[in-house]
């Protein structure tokens, strides 16, 4: 797929993005090298493949789940601006 510098100065302006006009042929060819590598991987048969989470079949290390600090809730409460029923009272921002 190849894509004009229109395309490129197009889809600078849908995500807000400034480049300088003597780089939009630079995007566009990379851009298009892209493009054209997602269509030859989308057209390779994976029908046999199984899923991966990671290309590195290791088991995840997972810590333990225990805790670790004591309960400080009451003293992080005595110093908050306001506190009502255990929960921090905060200013109304959303009307």
């Amino acid at each position: 797929m190849s894509l004009t510098a229109d395309d490129v100065n197009k889809i600078a302006h849908l995500a807000r993005l400034g480049i300088d006009k003597q780089d939009v042929g630079a995007y566009a060819n990379d851009l298009s090298g892209m493009l054209d590598l997602m269509i030859r991987m989308s057209e390779v048969n994976t029908d046999h493949v199984e899923p991966m989470a990671h290309p590195m079949d290791q088991a995840q290390r997972l810590r333990a789940d225990e805790v670790t600090e004591i309960n400080q809730r009451e003293a992080f409460q005595v110093i908050a601006p306001q506190v009502e029923a255990g929960l921090y009272l905060v200013p109304k921002v959303i009307e």
